[in-house]
């Protein structure tokens, strides 16, 4: 795939910002729009520095997306944000709550409060793989699974990213059990929900990145 150029990363997260500040963001997280930003304005000297192909949508490859964490603007409020064909998103974790899922101990998140995302696959080569066997080939990849705050992200940024024949897993939540959160289409929405860790789906991957890069 082509790459980036510096002009084109820079555009790309500028682009990003803009949608958060159109979505609402600052207010949602308690702040002024330009502390707002100085939460996200580290980050831009980060992404002169990636090193990215262009996104392609088809194959299920984004360059770098930023994520707020839930600490700033929790789950619920990030998923009514999102915009996918006029309709927004919604949980469904029965009996669990976005809350009760942690990110697991053998991935590490950045302190900061918004942080980049990078070299991100949807999991097109991991659908009709259970959880437990996806997680085992990503780690194999020296590649990370995603938490629920990142995939909410990553359809708030771009909700293109979801598709039918392609929703996917959040391997790096977890809550103790053998539940799995996921994002998948349910009712022409996207549902935050949970499958079995060892049950496969013809239509759900388990998405990975690279690395994640805080301030």
């Amino acid at each position: 795939m082509p790459m980036l150029s510096e002009e084109e990363r820079l555009a790309l997260f500028d682009h990003q910002v803009d949608q958060l500040l159109k979505k609402g963001y600052p207010k949602a997280a308690g702040v002024t729009e330009l502390k707002f930003l100085e939460y996200l304005t580290p980050l831009k000297d980060k992404v002169r520095s990636l090193t990215v192909d262009k996104p392609d949508f088809e194959k299920g490859y984004l360059p770098f997306v930023i994520v707020v964490k839930n600490e700033l603007v929790d789950t619920q409020t990030a998923l009514e944000r999102v915009d996918f064909k006029g309709k927004s998103g919604f949980i469904n974790l029965t009996p669990h709550t976005s809350d009760t899922f942690q990110p697991i101990t053998s991935v590490s998140i950045p302190e900061s409060l918004v942080y980049l995302l990078v070299d991100i696959d949807r999991g097109y080569a991991t659908r009709n793989v259970t959880p437990d066997e996806a997680f085992t080939v990503i780690s194999k990849q020296n590649r990370s699974p995603l938490t629920i705050d990142e995939g909410v992200n990553l359809i708030t940024h771009y909700p293109e990213f979801l598709v039918k024949n392609n929703c996917f897993s959040l391997l790096a939540s977890r809550t103790g059990d053998k539940r799995v959160p996921a994002l998948w289409i349910s009712n022409s929405r996207p549902r935050l929900g949970w499958c079995w860790a060892g049950n496969p789906h013809t239509w759900l991957g388990s998405a990975s990145a690279c690395c994640r890069i805080g301030v």
